[in-house]
């Protein structure tokens, strides 16, 4: 790989040391579980949360004799995530042996891919913003490779005070390691990476993303370097498993090394581990290079081969991913970036948000979900998946409000309602008496009673027209919010003597 530095130097994301600004360099390494339902080279289960060595085949406990077959429906999802990076597809990959011991890796070497792995260089854009002025800036990070490797199992060391115990339920799980380019400048800017990779992966179906779950994972390669300059000498922080957390080891770790240089040391490269309870990374062991690894070409597998026609049947099926839904988005239902953004972060947001806007108004459905729903979500702790208020639901409010059976308050308050309760939101607003009243009779009669009892604002408004608006916010206080805002504000005008603007 030989290292091209794309980026120019941007002084916003430079970092103040005592001696002169230094510039961050970051590559990521991303582990992504494959969604299928056996290994990469064996039938045992994938299922997470299964008792220990449950999902264990003899393959993968790696018995004398066994030999891999390789799973077609892993090679499909490592196709399927390539086009979605709008990545090169090789046609021809070769599986290797990565040689190293760990009590966790059976066989005593890693089925990976080195030379030639299935897919080769990418990108992804990134957005960061709004700023002050509303803007956001779109960033590509270049993508190097993907390749498809099987995982190692879990070491156990609080099972026992003298004893460390080995599950193998992970042992062969199918691993696409989708390797960045050293394009990242920022910890915001790898944060905003990992979440739109992951996003992708899901879009796609391809991983399911749960970093708890330990199914995504990163190794985050940090350098420091005097801006514009020569390549520093990087460390390597191994399986972060929170996007904040990436932040906080970027962070830490581009402070080190400054210190340390600054103080006239050198940086020696290493593989590190972040701990999250003290905010700070720690030396694991000296970084090994490829050769270290005595990486050849498994005897075991042929080399991988297939034709431009599979790709081409994997490609028309891909669903519409973020970037392209976003885009949608704005140009059809005239959202804001901002809007668009938010709703495509998550495909179950984009896909409760397209039900909800289906036949009505996209920027009102757009303001409900992402203000009302997300809001009152983040609030109860919840998740999309979690929601009590079903599209269907959100809808008939929207519907309401339309319709101008229930006012925009009334319409907070049922929300509010169907959210903690349940229930049909046109049968909750007919039994609780929550219509909104149209009738100009009842509403001017609650204008003059407003009028009558307030002499002194009414000489207010008479000098000030703008103050108007109190009457208007007294009369919708004494009717419950039930009056019809715009037939308030039509009578207060003309009782007030107002002309309309």
């Amino acid at each position: 790989m030989t290292i091209v530095d794309v980026r120019t130097p941007d002084p916003k994301r430079f970092i103040p040391g005592a001696t002169g600004d230094w510039e961050v360099v970051i590559g990521m390494e991303v582990h992504a579980q494959v969604l299928s339902n056996s290994k990469l080279f064996s039938g045992a289960s994938t299922e997470f949360g299964k008792p220990q060595n449950s999902n264990v085949s003899l393959v993968d406990a790696a018995m004398p004799g066994m030999l891999p077959v390789i799973n077609e429906e892993c090679v499909k999802q490592a196709v399927r995530t390539g086009l979605g990076l709008k990545a090169q597809i090789n046609n021809r990959s070769i599986f290797d042996r990565k040689n190293y011991f760990y009590p966790d890796l059976p066989q005593g070497y890693q089925i990976s891919q080195f030379k030639d792995p299935i897919i080769g260089e990418g990108k992804i854009v990134i957005s960061l913003g709004p700023d002050r002025q509303g803007q956001f800036e779109d960033i590509e990070i270049g993508i190097e490779r993907l390749h498809l490797e099987q995982d190692a199992g879990k070491s156990m060391h609080d099972q026992h005070a003298t004893m460390s115990y080995v599950d193998l339920n992970r042992s062969g799980v199918a691993l696409m390691e989708i390797v960045s380019k050293p394009d990242i400048r920022s910890s915001d800017e790898a944060k905003a990476y990992m979440t739109k990779l992951r996003s992708i992966v899901r879009y796609l179906g391809t991983c399911d993303g749960n970093m708890d779950e330990g199914s995504m994972r990163a190794d985050v390669n940090v350098s420091v370097r005097r801006p514009g300059g020569e390549f520093g000498t990087r460390c390597e922080i191994k399986n972060v498993n929170s996007i904040r957390f990436i932040g906080q080891a970027i962070e830490y770790e581009a402070r080190r090394q400054i210190g340390i240089l600054e103080d006239g040391g050198t940086i020696d490269q290493e593989t590190r581990l972040f701990d999250p309870n003290k905010g700070e990374t720690r030396s694991l062991r000296t970084k090994e290079d490829a050769h270290d690894y005595r990486y050849f070409p498994d005897p075991d597998l042929l080399p991988l081969e297939f034709d431009d026609a599979f790709v081409a049947e994997l490609a028309e099926h891909l669903p519409e991913l973020p970037d392209d839904k976003k885009e949608r988005f704005v140009r059809e239902l005239g959202l804001s970036i901002y809007d668009a953004s938010v709703l495509v972060s998550e495909k179950a947001i984009a896909d409760y948000f397209e039900a909800v806007a289906a036949g009505r108004d996209g920027k009102m459905a757009a303001n409900w979900v992402i203000n009302d729903l997300l809001g009152a979500l983040n609030r109860i702790g919840k998740d999309i998946e979690e929601t009590p208020v079903s599209p269907a639901q959100l809808g008939a409010i929207i519907d309401l409000i339309k319709a101008e059976t229930i006012s925009g308050k009334i319409a907070k308050d049922l929300f509010e309602i169907v959210l903690n309760e349940g229930g049909d939101p046109a049968e909750i607003v007919e039994a609780r008496g929550m219509k909104q009243v149209t009738d100009t009779g009842a509403i001017e009669k609650a204008v003059d009673e407003i009028i009558v009892a307030n002499p002194d604002q009414v000489a207010k408004v008479k000098a000030k027209p703008t103050l108007a608006g109190w009457f208007v916010g007294q009369v919708m206080k004494s009717t419950g919010g039930k009056a019809n805002p715009q037939a308030v504000q039509a009578l207060v005008k003309a009782k007030l003597g107002i002309e309309e603007e």
